[in-house]
């Protein structure tokens, strides 16, 4: 094994003397300081996982001395199925300079040879400094348990979005990688966990206020059902003259639920004769719809599902079946007024999938609808209240954006551009964010030359 320790180029550069803590007297300054900083740290964490496959390639198991006599050296494997096993007292020198217990060196190391051997697409990333140490580690302590075919797959999945991608999202990709490539296992894992379906209500842990704790884990359907039953509760006493909070509203109304009690419920439709309706946005694979399993993706919820657990909702006898015309994320729609449409707002939802602030992993739905241009009913000027003018922020961000100081382009539908009140730029789309500031010195370089010859300075 022998592996490229080439150095790593930093993405942001310092056009002055190194800039110390003590002299940093405004906030810009200060903001500044850090996030050089944390590129340093990026750097050094770079260069140390490295170093971690270089030690390893220098400790496989031909370097052992001593009888297999369970007193002298032995090999441990690191890494998923493919990789080399290591020395075992290598792991230990390791883990004790890096100051971590043997445990967490043997998991460190076993994640940078991970990356070396199988996400060969996201080391290239790293080793040219373009993805974070951290990151790659977040991803090679998921692939560990893969067959070789399905960290492949990941690895060629997450390496284009690996220096953005946020956790919730990897999580999806890896268990869809394991439906693909090992789809018993993923039915198995579906029936067991219907089994362990449970709701606990904790009478053994009644606090002095006399409130007591309530947990379990269901259906999807049953949980939007519950769900739906909540939020309408909560609602009607609210309209009753109730000034409690939302939360406190909401376990008043799982009370009434179990009490039978339904309070200003119009719907005269006896109880026995009501179907189940549950709102699910559905996304299937080509092969679930032919017939041949597969996987489904819930707007309302994060993660996939097999398209096996769909049927099983669709084809409860008692539940009803509405099918919704398909939204078509690339349509331009245009409504003439300031409040966005359902039909608008369910776009914008499925096609930012998440509040577009940077870093923002919020869901869409039910949030905001920014008018990135504000809207004016009364100026021929003020933004419309269409597709590229819509996006999903949550409250604070909107508020951020509105009197903070944050503005945003968008680039296309889909895809912003955010830049902070210090001028730092992030490109933000439903891949996750990405940091776009203008390297210091190209800009620097950039200035001398406009300088030197008299154009205009460049926009940063």
């Amino acid at each position: 094994m022998s592996v490229a320790g080439g150095s790593v180029g930093s993405t942001m550069t310092s056009t002055t003397d190194p800039l110390t803590l003590a002299g940093c007297d405004d906030p810009a300054t200060v903001l500044a300081f850090a996030r050089v900083q944390r590129q340093v740290e990026d750097d050094a964490a770079r260069q140390v996982t490295i170093a971690a496959t270089k030690w390893a390639s220098m400790h496989s198991g031909a370097s052992l001395v001593g009888p297999a006599d369970g007193w002298h050296e032995t090999c441990l494997p690191l890494g998923g199925e493919g990789c080399p096993e290591v020395a075992e007292f290598a792991v230990t020198e390791f883990a004790a300079a890096l100051g971590k217990s043997t445990q967490a060196g043997r998991r460190y190391l076993s994640h940078a040879v991970e990356g070396f051997y199988r996400l060969t697409r996201c080391w290239t990333r790293l080793e040219a400094g373009q993805l974070q140490a951290w990151r790659l580690g977040f991803i090679a302590e998921r692939t560990l348990c893969l067959s070789p075919e399905a960290a492949a797959f990941v690895d060629r999945h997450v390496a284009p979005v690996a220096h953005r991608i946020g956790p919730v999202q990897l999580a999806r990709l890896i268990e869809e990688a394991i439906a693909r490539f090992d789809p018993d296992q993923t039915e198995a894992e579906r029936q067991a966990a219907a089994d362990a379906r449970r709701v606990d209500v904790r009478l053994g842990d009644l606090t002095m206020a006399g409130t007591v704790y309530v947990e379990g884990e269901v259906d999807l359907a049953d949980a939007l059902d519950l769900e739906a039953a909540l939020a309408a509760g909560a609602e009607q006493q609210r309209r009753l003259g109730s000034t409690e909070s939302l939360d406190v509203r909401r376990s008043i109304a799982l009370g009434e639920l179990a009490r039978g009690e339904r309070p200003l419920d119009l719907d005269t439709t006896p109880t026995s004769q009501r179907t189940r309706q549950v709102v699910l946005h559905v996304h299937l694979c080509e092969g679930a719809l032919l017939g041949a399993g597969g996987l489904a993706r819930l707007q309302e919820a994060t993660g996939p599902v097999t398209a096996e657990q769909v049927r099983s909702w669709c084809g409860n006898p008692d539940t009803h079946i509405k099918v919704q015309p398909v939204i078509d994320l690339g349509e331009h729609l245009h409504v003439d007024s300031y409040e966005a449409g359902q039909r608008l707002k369910n776009q914008v939802d499925l096609r930012d999938v998440t509040r577009v602030f940077p870093y923002c992993t919020r869901k869409a739905h039910r949030c905001d609808h920014d008018h990135r241009v504000d809207h004016d009913d009364g100026n021929p000027t003020g933004g419309p209240t269409c597709s590229c003018n819509i996006a999903a922020l949550c409250r604070g961000h909107h508020r951020a954006k509105t009197t903070g100081g944050w503005t945003y382009l968008t680039v296309e539908p889909g895809v912003f551009l955010w830049r902070s009140p210090p001028g730092y730029q992030y490109l933000r789309d439903h891949t996750g964010t990405l940091d776009v500031t203008p390297d210091p010195e190209r800009l620097r370089l950039a200035h001398d030359f406009t300088a030197h010859f008299g154009a205009t300075d460049p926009e940063p």
